[in-house]
């Protein structure tokens, strides 16, 4: 007979530490026999920059959330990339059976605070008493988006849990409405506006059916390299060099606090940063580091 292979005895934290991302940036790797399950990133539609040659009145307009977005799949909340949000059973218990599309989230300028919740291993429940589940898209619904909102506004009601909620979308007149709807969202507090084309079908990947609003522009880059700090911040990074999706390149200086110097994002990270306008070749202008792009 043969002998069975011994299992390594840390087998099962192994598979976990590498399914929630904590193992890679510790520079450690599974053993041939650890077998992790597939993550299958949800299909989502994602947003591009509003610009004042669009016509708002064609749009639905919501506030833009500073949440992190999530897909219900009927059973499980799932980040971006597919990894399992450990959302507590009590929270997502009266969900419906069905895709949601939403943003969880806290408050305006709560971001930090709801960032470390909901990517713990172990819900902390006083944490998620606070987070509100804001949804805005039914995925694969038939219909225009004017039709899946009345949809989704009816299943919400009929979910009747307090924390999921059907985020509001509102119809603008003109460009001076929209503008004073921007005005008003920032000075309470809020990062900005979107807009969902009304008459638009359920799509997925970037789009201009979804536009995004703000007083400054955001975009992804990637990071490919560290630029050594001088002056007062020797010994700490000076700048960030970024690559855009495009394949352009420019170093990200300005918005890092020295804590983020200190332990600066990692190379082959994504980062969010802001930026005014473009130059004539496409790249930002006054760029400035927002933060590290969630891994959802």
């Amino acid at each position: 007979m043969t002998p069975k292979k011994p299992q390594h005895p840390y087998r099962h934290l192994v598979a976990l530490l590498l399914l929630s991302g904590i193992l890679q940036p510790l520079g450690l790797t599974a053993s041939a026999s650890t077998t992790l399950p597939t993550l299958s990133a949800p299909q989502l539609l994602l947003a591009q920059n509003y610009s004042d040659s669009i016509d708002p009145q064609a749009y639905l307009v919501s506030e833009k959330l500073d949440g992190v977005r999530a897909a219900w799949d009927g059973k499980v909340l799932r980040f971006r990339s597919g990894r399992l949000i450990h959302a507590p059973a009590w929270f997502t218990a009266g969900f419906p059976a069905h895709a949601l599309d939403g943003e969880l989230w806290i408050e305006r300028r709560g971001f930090d605070k709801l960032s470390a919740a909901v990517r713990r291993l172990q819900a902390v429940d006083q944490e998620w008493k606070t987070i509100t589940y804001q949804v805005y898209e039914l995925p694969g619904a038939a219909g225009t988006f004017s039709t899946r909102v009345a949809a989704l506004q009816a299943a919400v009601a009929q979910a009747n849990v307090p924390w999921l909620q059907s985020l509001a979308q509102r119809a603008v007149a003109d460009r001076q409405a929209l503008d004073q709807q921007l005005k008003q969202v920032v000075s309470d507090g809020g990062e900005g506006l979107m807009l969902h084309k009304a008459e638009a079908l359920w799509q997925t990947g970037r789009s201009d059916v979804l536009l995004k609003l703000k007083p400054q522009h955001d975009a992804e880059a990637k990071v490919i390299g560290h630029i050594a700090g001088r002056g007062k911040y020797r010994g700490m990074l000076g700048a960030l060099l970024v690559e855009t999706a495009d394949g352009q390149r420019f170093r990200l200086g300005t918005g890092l606090s020295d804590a983020e110097r200190q332990a600066p994002p990692a190379i082959g990270s994504v980062i969010t940063y802001r930026y005014r306008d473009r130059t004539a070749t496409g790249l930002p202008k006054f760029a400035s580091f927002l933060r590290l792009r969630d891994s959802e």
